[in-house]
């Protein structure tokens, strides 16, 4: 029972991965009103609008949460998040990100997984996560600077 307890007020809901909490929920939409990458700190100072004493570690908690359950991307390359576009993937989806611009696009593709799985799987290599980033420039950005 004390830890049911305490579970509920150091996160604010029952059970992290099924009932989302209200700063899940705002994490989130810091996220999705951004096109591009969004870093743990960029979030936190938009949430100090609703709670200046929020710490980091209620943001990281919220982020891992939201992201075990598909709902963001943490962009390892960048060390940030995005919302994601799709919330009923079951391969992990390839990012492109504009170098120029920063934002970024989702897109999923299940046989470029299948692929590098097989590749991998040749030398035995079992992979437990799959990420996919690449860098570049975007069509808008591309354009902007061959005109």
């Amino acid at each position: 029972m004390i830890r049911y307890i305490i579970s509920i007020y150091h996160d604010g809901s029952m059970d992290k991965h099924k009932q989302p909490s209200d700063w899940h929920t705002k994490v989130l939409a810091v996220l999705r009103k951004n096109s591009g990458a969004v870093s743990a700190y960029e979030v936190l100072g938009e949430l100090r609008v609703f709670n200046p004493k929020i710490a980091p570690p209620t943001v990281y908690r919220a982020l891992n949460a939201l992201a075990e359950r598909g709902e963001v991307h943490r962009l390892e390359s960048m060390n940030a998040y995005v919302a994601s576009r799709s919330l009923k993937h079951q391969h992990a989806p390839v990012l492109s990100i504009c170098d120029d611009c920063g934002r970024v696009e989702e897109y999923l593709a299940p046989q470029v997984i299948s692929a590098l799985s097989d590749i991998t799987g040749q030398t035995g290599f079992t992979s437990t996560r799959q990420v996919i980033e690449l860098h570049g420039r975007c069509i808008s950005c591309r354009d902007r600077v061959t005109s």
